[in-house]
C-alpha cells in the first residue's frame, strides 16, 4: 500500500502536535521511532489502537523508541481524544493535502458500500534510529498490533 519500502528514509514532513506547535521525523534522529497512522479518533478500532500503544508506552521507551501516532484530524480533536482516553502517547495532525501520509501512499482512495473516498488506510511504520523504514505493517488489525511493534522495535 506504501509508496516506501524498507531502507528508505522517512520524509521530513512537518506535522502539526496538539498544542499549536510541529513535529516532524527529524525530531527522533538518533531514536527508534513507532508512527501508526489510524483514520480518526474516537472511532473503536482507532481508540483501541491508541490505547494499546499508550498501554507499551514505557516498553517501547525501555526499547529506546518513541510513539507517534497521525491522522487527519485536527489539533482541538486529538486533544479531546486524549482527554477522554487518557492517552499517554504522542498524537500529530497531518496536513489536508501534501502531508506524511500523501508521501508514503497512506491516504488513498477507499471503497466502502460503494461509494468511493480518500482515506487513512491504518498502517504503522518503524523507523531505524538512522530515519530509515525498517519495517511496514499495511492494513493493520489492531488486536495485538502494538505488543507485534513492540517486540520489533525490541529487536531492530
Amino acid at each position: 500500500m506504501t509508496t516506501m519500502t524498507r531502507g528508505d528514509a522517512i520524509p521530513d514532513i512537518v506535522l502539526e502536535n496538539p498544542e499549536g506547535g510541529s513535529v516532524q521525523a527529524s525530531d527522533f534522529a538518533g531514536q527508534k521511532l513507532v508512527l501508526f497512522f489510524y483514520p480518526k479518533d474516537n472511532t473503536p478500532g482507532c481508540t483501541s489502537e491508541a490505547k494499546d500503544f499508550s498501554a507499551l508506552k514505557a516498553d517501547f521507551a525501555a526499547a529506546g523508541a518513541e510513539i507517534l501516532g497521525i491522522s487527519k484530524d485536527s489539533p482541538k480533536k486529538h486533544l479531546n481524544f486524549i482527554a477522554k482516553h487518557d492517552l499517554s502517547v504522542a498524537l500529530a495532525t497531518d496536513a489536508e493535502t501534501g502531508g506524511l501520509s500523501d508521501a508514503l501512499g497512506i491516504w488513498t482512495q477507499k471503497q466502502m458500500y460503494g461509494k468511493t473516498y480518500l482515506g487513512m488506510v491504518r498502517t504503522t511504520i518503524l523507523v531505524d534510529a538512522a530515519g530509515k523504514i525498517a519495517q511496514i505493517w499495511n492494513k493493520v488489525k489492531v488486536k495485538g498490533h502494538a505488543a507485534e511493534v513492540l517486540e520489533a522495535a525490541r529487536a531492530l
